[in-house]
């Protein structure tokens, strides 16, 4: 007679079946035709482990396993010839007897085989794979060749970080993982040899173990890696670039490398803003946005030692590389001053704008990307200032300087002579650089600093009796203000343009009420000449 072998279970795929020179682990149930049990691998704990066709089974055993695959359940008889004979095995198996066995094949491997990769889903893109020395982040899930899990990152919530091929990893996972792509995933088997061996690792995994990990990518880089600037779009004019020490006014989506968006300075609805190059930002970034035009928007992608490192930061785990699409809003530099440009200039351009002049010009204020934040077209009217009495902001003072009615011009105001880190609320946001198109049409000339009023002919010596119309002695504001009334009136004098009228005289005539009493009498009363010399004079 020879083996009778009943197949109680087959798998539906059985990627590989046992031939002789393989070695397996199964567990089984010996026993005799009436059912008395005589021995058991489970009983044990553990798998019996052998290389089949080579003498080590009874030859019964051998036979019976050929053709097996993993998780199959055969149900196997063997007559005493191809067991222990006639001799038996004492106080164990009596001669002549016929054996039952319970098989079911747990793992098969041969020493031939090798590491196994089956990747089971590649992205469109793969611009980088895995190579030796590279660290990389996983997740996976760890099986034994049975469907067995017996360990997964996934349960832990976080990444497997680790170099590759530098022998952090089992021999045959350091193999496995060579060649993958972030957002790959792959099954990758590995015999007992190239995995923990004769011993196990002395917890889940039993000796002469195959391990099948599934795993997927998320992460690459390598530590001689720098940043890498991509996707770059840049405007067609660029004038400037930004340098160390420049501030920049930026937008940005963070992503890691399986495109988990980390953060986002659109979702605030307001720029990030930054010093460049001097430490702010995270080494990477302030490589990244060195040489950005004003509008580029730029992909830099930074490795972990120029990012978060080892230990991450919120949502970012350690380790991870870092994506950032940026889009430059603005920049300037703290030492910047106000730069103009004359995009029209009248032949005849002889009366220049100076400190104290009235002037009334028309402007479009708009940011440096070409966001429109204001424009006196819209409101059909001139803005009308007093120059550089401090009636707009500094750097408008400037860019007003020296201009003659009719010319057109272009004036870019750093936020340092403009509205500073705060900006204006709801309108102008901080930090910003501003950007007027400016046309002046009138220009009042302004008198000498510090003067009011001046008399355009001689002045009257006997100026005190004629303001002093009740010849009392004393002249109130209400007096004063009439007799200058009068001269402006007549031409005689001229007041400072762009002022309110009543705020002049009373500024005046509080000059002149030397003893703050509200009258001005013969004594206290003097010319602006006439303080001057006197002042000269003590000196």
């Amino acid at each position: 007679a020879d083996v009778s072998i009943e197949r109680r279970f087959v798998p539906e795929s059985c990627p590989r079946a046992v031939r002789p020179g393989d070695f397996v682990r199964y567990h089984y149930l010996g026993a005799f035709p009436d059912g008395t049990r005589f021995d058991s691998s489970y009983d044990r704990g553990s798998t019996f482990n052998v290389f089949v066709g080579k003498g080590q089974l009874i030859a019964g055993m051998d036979k019976a396993l050929v053709g097996m695959c993993v998780n199959e359940r055969r149900f196997v008889k063997i007559p005493p010839k191809l067991a222990y004979g006639s001799e038996g095995v004492s106080g164990v198996i009596p001669p002549n007897s016929v054996l039952h066995f319970d098989v079911l094949l747990i793992d098969l491997w041969n020493s031939e085989d090798e590491v196994q990769v089956q990747t089971y889903f590649k992205p469109e893109k793969c611009p980088r794979t895995v190579q030796v020395s590279d660290f990389i982040r996983y997740h996976y899930n760890g099986t034994f060749l049975d469907g067995t899990l017996f360990d997964s990152s996934h349960n832990r919530m976080r990444t497997y970080d680790t170099y590759v091929g530098i022998g952090w990893l089992i021999p045959g996972m350091d193999q496995g993982l060579l060649g993958m792509c972030v957002g790959e995933k792959r099954m990758i088997t590995i015999p007992p040899f190239l995995a923990y061996g004769e011993e196990g690792d002395g917890k889940e995994i039993p000796g002469q173990a195959s391990l099948v990990f599934d795993v997927v990518l998320l992460d690459l880089h390598n530590p001689k890696d720098g940043v890498t600037i991509e996707n770059q779009q840049v405007p067609e004019s660029c004038e400037r670039r930004s340098q160390t020490g420049d501030f920049l006014r930026y937008h940005y989506n963070g992503t890691l490398l399986d495109g988990t968006l980390f953060d986002s300075s659109y979702s605030r609805n307001r720029t990030y803003d930054t010093y460049v190059g001097k430490g702010y930002v995270i080494a990477g970034m302030d490589e990244g946005l060195l040489g950005v035009c004003t509008g580029e928007k730029r992909r830099i992608i930074i490795p972990p030692h120029l990012g978060y490192g080892e230990e991450g930061r919120g949502k970012i785990p350690g380790s991870a590389v870092l994506v950032f699409d940026i889009h430059v809003i603005d920049f300037h530099n703290p030492s910047d001053s106000v730069s103009i440009t004359v995009n029209y200039k009248p032949s005849n351009c002889t009366v220049l704008s100076k400190k104290g002049d009235y002037l009334k010009y028309h402007y479009n204020a708009s940011l440096l990307d070409g966001t429109l934040l204001d424009s006196t077209h819209s409101l059909g009217k001139t803005y009308n200032i007093v120059l550089g009495s401090g009636q707009v902001v500094v750097g408008m003072d400037m860019g007003l300087q020296d201009m003659c009615v009719g010319e057109r011009r272009t004036v870019v105001i750093p936020p340092h002579l403009g509205y500073g880190e705060d900006g204006v609320e709801g309108e102008v946001p901080g930090s910003a650089v501003l950007v007027f198109d400016i046309e002046l049409l009138e220009l009042v000339s302004g008198l000498p600093e510090g003067y009011m009023f001046v008399w355009n002919g001689e002045v009257s010596p006997n100026l005190f009796e004629e303001i002093d119309r009740n010849h009392d002695g004393e002249v109130l504001l209400e007096e004063f203000s009439d007799y200058i009334q009068a001269q402006v009136d007549s031409g005689k004098g001229k007041l400072a343009p762009g002022f309110d009228f009543e705020k002049i005289v009373k500024n005046m005539f509080t000059n002149q009420d030397r003893d703050g009493n509200g009258k001005v009498t013969a004594e206290e009363f003097k010319l602006k000449d006439q303080e001057a010399k006197e002042e000269h004079d003590e000196l």
